[in-house]
């Protein structure tokens, strides 16, 4: 009765994680086809109906047929989610670079009389402290 239960458990284990590693290439593949840019409406909703009607055969040969193209997709994605992440951090960190840096700058625009000694002192405070 034990090896009964412990068997029905550890078989339903099994399909558990077969049935969550098919969704998860299922979706990644209706994904895939939304994301893409070189094919139009009438392919995407071919694919679609392809994948739906015919689950396990449609997701394994747009998987195999599709394997480099949505390789260069998720490259692609992953690159511009990169750069974007990296402007909008140079754009909240004032992209001033080092308190050395900073400091020169505000020495040269003290120099030339654009900021006096006060604005000066307050632009070196900041950029040590931040350094």
């Amino acid at each position: 009765m034990l090896a009964t239960g412990f068997t029905t458990f550890l078989w339903s284990l099994i399909v558990i994680f077969f049935m969550v590693v098919y969704f998860m290439m299922l979706f990644s593949v209706i994904v895939d086809i939304f994301r893409r840019h070189d094919i139009h409406g009438g392919a995407k909703t071919l694919w679609c109906i392809f994948v739906i009607l015919t689950p396990f055969i449609g997701v394994f040969v747009y998987l195999i047929s599709q394997s480099k193209g949505m390789n260069e997709r998720n490259l692609q994605s992953v690159k511009q989610q990169r750069q974007q992440t990296d402007e909008y951090i140079r754009s909240v960190s004032g992209g001033g670079g080092d308190a050395a840096s900073q400091i020169a700058q505000a020495k040269s625009l003290l120099d030339s009389g654009a900021i006096n000694q006060q604005e000066f002192d307050s632009l070196k405070q900041k950029a040590l402290a931040s350094g």
